[in-house]
This record gives structure tokens, sequence and C-alpha cells, in this order.
């Protein structure tokens, strides 16, 4: 029986501004990427994301970005030194594991987030910095990688777990990648084309672009975005697909 895990990027609120309805997520989802405090999230937010992760036995992860609340991590941050780099992702996974240990519990993948993640599906060196960062962390953390792209090449080569992301409410590029936020059809906000979009990349191994270019890719987690107003339904219209379709759905760690 194939296995995929769901997971969704949530804790993205900070102070009195809400993002997301995280709770009814955590009921369908199975792996939990956490905002760190940079791009979204506060210490008492990720606190909470934690407790309900534990709550409802959803796997944690944590979900670094760049410094950037007002544009939420989605504005390209150009010339940050390799090892700020490196420091800024160390930093935002530690933060994450301290709150994590101080309930029990521990931080199992890191996936990037926004702005910095589209830049290093590209970039090798700077996705060769984020994995390094990763490793010297933690040998045993996964890193959730957009599969067949720079990210997952240098997780590859890091060593250690990598598990391939594929995203169920995304268009995607030719080369595999995102097709960018505020071009017509990047984001899919129905549930039905959603589902119908993760069982075509599950049955078929691949990855059909916007031009209907086939990338092979052997997909092991499907992102569904907490930020969309569609959320819970979408989310909870693919789980419900990939299980009528005999996929077992469940976390990868």
């Amino acid at each position: 029986m194939t296995t995929i895990d769901l997971n969704a990027d949530l804790g993205e609120s900070f102070g009195p501004w809400r993002m997301g309805r995280d709770a009814e997520m955590l009921d369908i989802v199975t792996s939990a990427n956490i905002a760190c405090g940079f791009h979204a999230g506060d210490p008492a937010e990720m606190a909470r994301t934690v407790s309900l992760c534990l709550e409802k036995g959803v796997a944690i992860g944590a979900h670094p970005g760049f410094d950037d609340l007002r544009g939420f991590g989605r504005r390209r941050i150009l010339g940050t030194a390799d090892e700020d780099l490196a420091a800024m992702i160390t930093y935002q996974i530690g933060a994450l594991q301290a709150i994590a240990a101080s309930r029990g519990a521990a931080v199992g993948h890191v996936k990037l987030h926004g702005a910095l993640s589209n830049m290093c599906m590209t970039d090798r060196h700077m996705a060769d910095i984020f994995a390094g960062a990763v490793r010297r962390l933690s040998g045993e953390l996964a890193i959730l990688a957009v599969a067949e792209t720079e990210i997952a090449r240098a997780a590859e080569a890091a060593g250690g777990p990598v598990v391939a992301e594929v995203f169920a409410d995304r268009s995607y590029n030719d080369d595999g990648t995102l097709v960018a936020r505020g071009t017509p059809g990047a984001v899919i906000h129905d549930p039905d084309q959603a589902a119908d979009h993760v069982l075509r990349m599950v049955e078929e191994q691949a990855i059909t672009s916007v031009n209907g270019v086939r990338v092979p890719v052997k997909p092991e987690s499907v992102c569904v975005h907490g930020d969309n107003p569609e959320a819970v339904r979408l989310a909870a219209r693919v789980r419900e697909r990939l299980e009528a379709a005999g996929v077992r759905v469940a976390r990868f760690a």
C-alpha cells in the first residue's frame, strides 16, 4: 500500500493577528511545519502549536524563512552572507527545538518557507548552506524537500533523511519549481481540482507542468497550505480522495 504524509505550514499567527484555522487543519494533516518567528509566528504561538500537535498526534517540524514579518517571508532578500544564512536557519530551528523539548516533544523535520525556499530551489549554493546548517544540528532531522529541485539534491548530498514533497494547491513550471504567486493559475483554490492534482502525481509518479511537461517524482509528502481561505475544505478533500484510492495517509516520521 502506498503511504503519503500530508503536511501544512502552521503556527503563522502573530500576537493578536490570526492566520489560518490550525486546530481544524491538525485534525486532517499528519505533519506540521511550524513558523519559527521570523516570517510569522511568535514564541507563544509556537508553544500553542506544539501542544496542539502533541494532542492530535501530528509530527512537529520547523519552518524557517527570511526575517520578514511585514512581507510574510515572501520577499526575496539578496546579499545574505553564507554564515548569516546558516545562523538564521540554525537559530529558528533551535528556537522550536527548545519549545518542543519543554513540552516533552521533539522536532523531527525541517522545511523552508516562502522566498527562501523558492531561491534555494534553483540556487544550489544556497541550498547547500541550508542543508549543511541542518546537518550540523542533527543527522536525524528529516529535510522536507521540494522534489526534483536543488533543495532535494543538496539534502541528498548532505546525507541524512530526505522526504520528497509535492504541493496540492500549487502549479508547476517545466523544471519542477513552483509557478510564482501572483501568476494566474499559480494557486489552486478548488478542493476537487487539488485532489485530482494530487492523485495524478501519486498515481503517475510525476509532476505535470502548466505546459504539459512531465517531471518524474516519487511523492512522499503532500503540502496543503494553511493560509488559504479554503484550506480546511481543500485538505479534507485531498485526504478523502487519497484514502478512497487506497492510499494510506500517515506521518513519515
